[in-house]
């Protein structure tokens, strides 16, 4: 696969490379990892959410009056 960078894009792949002591690829793999990873727990989130929202509605409905 080839990942394709702006110039300021490869710049700042560059600096966390060098600031987490890994090569570029091994620091684009964590971060997509990272993010894949807090889009996961965000839709985890949500669904247990909306989970609360609908088993306690009638609660939420009279404390809201």
């Amino acid at each position: 696969m080839t990942l394709r960078l702006t110039p300021e894009q490869d710049i700042l792949l560059q600096r966390l490379a060098a600031a987490e002591g890994i090569s570029k690829n091994e620091a684009a793999m964590r971060a997509i990892v990272e993010a894949a990873g807090r889009v996961e727990k965000d839709s985890q989130v949500r669904e247990l959410a909306r989970e609360a929202i609908r088993k306690y509605r009638p609660l939420l409905d009279r404390l809201a009056q």
